[in-house]
C-alpha cells in the first residue's frame, strides 16, 4: 500500500476536530477504497534538573496531567526555538529563576512517558540563580534536598531524569 500525506495547516489554537471528521466522512463516502488515517505529531519538550542552594528545584503542577504532583520544571519547545532557549525560558516562566545550563542529561523518548501523547524531552542539568517563585504551569516551587527529592514519586519519568542527572543508580 502506498502512503500519501495530507497536510492541514491551521491557525494556532484552532480546533481541528470538525475538519478531521469532515475529511473522514468525505473520503469514506467518495473513495471507500482508500484507508484514511490521521496521525498526531510528536511533541518536543525540555525538562531541567536545577541545582539551587542546598537542593534541587521541583514544582508542584497546577494542571493535569499529574495535577498536584511534584515534577521537574519544563515544558514545550515553541516553533523556531532551540531546545536550549526553551529550557532557559521554561525555567524562568515556571520558577522565576535564571539558569545556566551545565550539560545535557539525555533525550527521553518513551512514547508512554506523557499521557497527553507521544512527547520527546531533552533534559538538562542547570544551576539556578535568583529567588524561586511559582509561575506559569507551576502551582508551587520548592528547593528540596537532593536525598528527599530522590525519594519522591515525581510526575512523568522525572524520577529517572533526576537520577540520571545526578549519576544515581537505582
Amino acid at each position: 500500500m502506498e502512503r500519501y500525506v495530507l497536510l492541514v495547516k491551521a491557525p494556532r489554537d484552532h480546533d481541528i476536530s470538525p475538519v478531521r471528521e469532515e475529511l473522514r466522512e468525505f473520503l469514506g463516502e467518495r473513495h471507500p477504497e482508500l484507508k484514511v488515517e490521521m496521525h498526531r505529531c510528536i511533541g518536543l519538550t525540555v525538562d531541567l534538573v536545577i541545582l539551587h542552594g542546598d537542593g534541587v528545584v521541583l514544582v508542584k503542577r497546577k494542571n493535569e496531567p499529574f495535577k498536584g504532583s511534584f515534577a521537574l520544571p519544563g515544558g514545550f519547545v515553541e516553533y523556531g526555538e532551540r531546545v536550549e532557549e526553551a529550557a532557559v525560558r521554561e525555567a524562568k516562566e515556571e520558577t522565576g529563576l535564571d539558569v545556566r545550563l551545565i550539560r545535557l542529561v539525555g533525550v527521553y523518548s518513551d512514547p508512554n512517558r506523557d499521557p497527553r501523547g507521544h512527547t520527546v524531552t531533552t533534559a538538562f542539568l542547570a544551576l539556578g540563580r535568583g529567588e524561586p517563585r511559582a509561575g506559569d504551569d507551576a502551582k508551587e516551587v520548592h528547593v528540596v534536598p537532593v536525598d528527599e527529592a530522590l525519594e519522591l514519586a515525581l510526575a512523568f519519568d522525572h524520577s529517572r531524569i533526576l537520577r540520571d542527572a545526578l549519576g544515581v543508580r537505582e
